[in-house]
């Protein structure tokens, strides 16, 4: 039985729209919009079949935001936070809730591999004038799973330190 399903896994390309390749494009959507489709498809259908279930996306502020470099990625976010509310309405009669969470700058190995240890200066961006600690959105990520949260279905969740309202 399945009743909570995390789409995490991501690719992260920067590269100017210009200087994107079509490997690095076809890569990210495979990970950030295929792949969760895919697994939403078959575990949303179980979910369904039990007793319900969560789903919850992991988007980014990139999908809200103009940020250069970030094009590629930054659209793939936006597929899967339309995803999020399409799905939203198709698995709710089956008490499936789908909601994402966006995080803004977050301390991840892969981000601080690919931007430095100050991350372009992206934690200034914020209105906490931070970035985040990976635990700090898992806190958000779990509180949608939960029970606690279900009256909450087609929801983006703002995790981004005040990127977003600023």
């Amino acid at each position: 039985a399945v009743d909570i399903l995390v789409n995490n896994a991501s690719v992260m390309t920067l590269a100017p729209t210009v200087g994107q390749d079509a490997a690095s494009y076809d890569a990210a959507f495979a990970v950030n919009v295929r792949a969760p489709f895919l697994l939403t498809a078959l575990l949303a259908e179980k979910m369904a079949a039990g007793s319900g279930g969560s789903i919850v996306n992991v988007s980014s502020t990139a999908a809200g935001l103009g940020m250069p470099g970030m094009a590629v990625y930054g659209a793939t976010k936006a597929a899967l936070e339309s995803l999020t509310r399409t799905w939203a309405a198709e698995f709710a009669e089956s008490n499936v809730r789908v909601n994402a969470v966006a995080p803004g700058p977050m301390r991840t190995s892969k981000v601080v591999a690919a931007m430095g240890p100050d991350m372009g200066g992206m934690g200034l961006t914020t209105a906490l004038k931070r970035t985040s600690d990976p635990t700090e959105v898992a806190r958000v990520i779990a509180f949608l799973a939960s029970d606690r949260a279900s009256y909450m279905t087609g929801a983006i969740v703002a995790a981004d330190g005040g990127r977003t309202a600023i």
